[in-house]
């Protein structure tokens, strides 16, 4: 559980300004202190000691670092002050930290402490004290000496609230009104909808007040006669084709129950695209939804006309209308394709596929096998998906987290392999916005790649962070023969009862067979390659010290939020966590509207928010930007931040060097978070940078910006 990290980078000297603990209480431009800095208090009778922790990033290929079941890992990195000779407080020879739960027990020895900073084991308890004591014996397992600072850790803020408040029925909403009570219907395409309520998640209880809230936003859904939606299928492109691509209602039918969904040719999801690098292809796109949309081709750097982004490179595409896209693909890799309008609607039913565009020369890592996952959730009753709202998104203070997990646009995804056999996953996540947290139980995973190519080096991981759009290239070796399940472990937030919990759901399984693989790929799997393409990858950190910098800080407005979603959370701002794994609140989440809330992208040099910030960047000169999700706001959580066109390098998280550098177009910004990242700005056009959370997108969270 406790492992000693040393941070040593080039990196080092210049980002030590941007740590946490380092930065003003009122700094907004840079990582939140009061979720990464801890003040250790002098106990009675010690004077003139100070101390503090901060609770640093681990570096590793992702933003943030969590155990795989979905813990999360802190590296303390301590510094002391003023501690006196430990003889002078009795016959103690040394200083030991520790650390231990809000129990007092057990406790682990972190190591001996003096003047000074040092680095101490990571720790990945949830809710914890830190203590420094004077001790006599270098070998103790617990205190017995003197206690001479100590501290408790943010979490700790963590409070159920005061339930007199909220107990008898619900809070009225503002004015007096009862428009949050479910007396919206609409229809869908052709039938009558009437909100009635979200499901609950299991073990967790709600307030009546919460529990009596309502959108106020008409429901939508599609309905009427449709084609039953058929898996997907694999198209093979070459140079110069062209694919007819539509996008039409269907019928699909889960766990029982059929409903009206979306999709790409009638597949769920959308057509497999695979096509060589280097390749330019043609894509006839016909729109036969009942609303306007448009093709998103997301990560591929293509030229700016096709990137399918309304108001910015092309007008929707209308029910009954065509738009014509020529796709060139520059890059190896893992790519998707999603509609870029009403996200939290479109993309919700169905409406995504993949793209595989491989290198000429093969990959260099060998596989006995490839597996392409899409992984998705649906929020669904017995009656089907809950509706989504017809004018404005639902969701929008923390984003439609399903109940359904699906990889590949079903539950249980089930494959079978041969004892010894390596396979290469392409993992994309498509959900309006879950982070996942996946893990093969008993089997060895290495990540070979992300976004738009390979890590400099190839890293064992004992599960994948992946937020909504990322995507990750692993490799698993199933070498013993039963069954090995795909999980997603996380820890929940119980806000009511102030404390932590874990969520466990099986996407898929795995039966591996008895009978060996014929062709053993241990050899080759068992090594940690370095990509032939680094030097360009360490060629950009080199331009990073000379480049331009820009600063976003990411933040929210509300307005007319029901009183019970207000002073809820107002009680909880005191406390957030890094990532929101699931939805812990849904009605209050499921109540708000875009029409309520408002989130925001702003340029602090400037003051300029969202689509009037319009940054210009000139091709082929690099910027470092930093990004900073800002804590002190309404409902601080996570966002996945995409940038159309371009890619990117992960420079820093919260002034910790990233020393294993991979081209990205999306990264996950943890709450209180500041990452540095350098752009590579070498796609000339118009373009969208934005949260790729689908409610927080339809919300307003994005800007536009060009490359001259």
């Amino acid at each position: 559980m406790f492992r000693l990290i040393l941070l040593l980078s080039p990196w080092a000297a210049p980002l030590a300004a941007q740590r946490p603990c380092d930065l003003p209480h009122n700094d907004t431009l840079g990582p939140s202190r009061d979720l990464y800095c801890m003040e250790l208090v002098a106990a009675p009778g010690i004077s003139g000691v100070a101390g503090r922790v901060e609770l640093s990033h681990i570096p590793g290929p992702f933003t943030i670092a969590v155990t795989s079941d979905g813990r999360m890992r802190l590296q303390p990195v301590l510094t002391v002050t003023g501690l006196p000779a430990p003889r002078s407080l009795g016959s103690y020879r040394r200083y030991v930290a520790w650390v231990t739960p809000l129990a007092m027990s057990p406790f682990v020895r972190l190591g001996e402490v003096r003047n000074g900073q040092a680095t101490l084991p990571a720790i990945d308890l949830e809710k914890f004290v830190i203590l420094v004591t004077a001790e006599a014996d270098a070998v103790g397992k617990a205190p017995a000496g003197r206690m001479v600072l100590r501290g408790q850790s943010p979490s700790t803020r963590l409070f159920p609230p005061d339930l007199t408040e909220f107990s008898i029925g619900s809070v009225p909403s503002p004015g007096g009104t009862g428009h949050h009570h479910g007396e919206h219907e609409a229809t869908g395409d052709s039938v009558m909808l009437r909100w009635t309520s979200v499901p609950m998640p299991p073990r967790l209880t709600m307030l009546p007040a919460e529990m009596a809230l309502r959108p106020d936003e008409p429901p939508y859904l599609p309905s009427g006669d449709a084609p039953a939606a058929r898996p997907r299928e694999i198209v093979r492109l070459q140079q110069g084709d062209t694919l007819r691509l539509d996008a039409g209602v269907v019928r699909r039918t889960l766990g029982g129950r059929t409903y009206t969904a979306f999709a790409f040719n009638g597949q769920y999801p959308g057509p497999l695209i695979e096509v060589r690098r280097g390749a330019e292809v043609t894509v006839i796109f016909t729109n036969h939804l009942p609303q306007p949309t448009s093709v998103h081709w997301h990560g591929i750097r293509l030229e700016n006309a096709n990137d399918g982004t309304p108001g910015l490179t092309q007008p929707a595409v209308m029910p009954g209308g065509s738009f014509i896209y020529r796709l060139r693909f520059p890059d190896a890799g893992i790519y998707w394709y999603h509609p870029h309008v009403r996200e939290d609607v479109q993309q919700e039913l169905g409406l995504y596929g993949n793209i595989l565009v491989k290198s000429p020369g093969g990959d260099s890592s060998p596989a006995n096998h490839e597996e392409v996952l899409m992984l998705d959730d649906l929020l669904t009753t017995e009656d089907g998906p809950v509706p989504l709202g017809k004018e404005s998104p639902t969701h929008a203070l923390m984003g439609r987290f399903g109940n359904t997990l699906l990889v590949n646009g079903e539950p249980g995804f089930r494959l079978a392999v041969k004892r010894g056999e390596v396979v290469r996953f392409y993992m994309t996540n498509a959900a309006n916005t879950r982070t996942f947290n996946l893990s093969f139980s008993g089997a060895k995973m290495k990540l070979v790649a992300s976004d738009v190519g390979p890590y400099e080096r190839e890293s064992w991981v004992q599960s994948v962070v992946i937020a909504p759009a990322e995507r990750y290239v692993v490799h698993v070796r199933f070498d013993r023969p039963g069954r090995v399940a795909m999980v997603n472990r996380v820890r929940g937030l119980d806000h009511l009862y102030g404390r932590f919990f874990p969520e466990t759901d099986t996407l898929g399984l795995i039966d591996v067979a008895s009978d060996p693989v014929s062709k053993n790929l241990e050899p080759g799997f068992v090594v940690l390659r370095t990509d032939p393409s680094a030097a360009e990858l360490e060629r950009f950190r080199g331009l990073a010290e000379t480049a331009p910098r820009k600063t976003l800080v990411l933040s929210l407005e509300t307005r007319n939020l029901p009183v019970v979603t207000r002073r809820l959370m107002q009680l909880d701002s005191i406390f957030f966590a890094p990532v929101e794994w699931s939805g812990t609140m849904p009605m209050m989440n499921w109540a708000s509207t875009g029409r309520q809330v408002r989130w925001i992208l702003r340029d602090p040099e400037t003051g300029l928010e969202n689509m009037d910030i319009g940054w210009r960047f000139r091709r082929g000169e690099p910027v470092e930007i930093r990004l900073v999700n800002q804590r002190r706001s309404f409902h601080a959580m996570q966002h996945p931040i995409h940038l159309h066109g371009q890619r990117f390098l992960v420079l820093a998280v919260n002034g910790v060097p990233n020393r294993n550098l991979v081209w990205k177009d999306t990264v996950l910004l943890p709450a209180g978070s500041a990452v540095d990242i350098l752009l590579d700005p070498s796609n000339p056009g118009r373009w969208m940078l934005h949260c790729h959370i689908a409610e927080h997108l339809s919300a307003g969270m994005m800007l536009p910006f060009t490359v001259e």
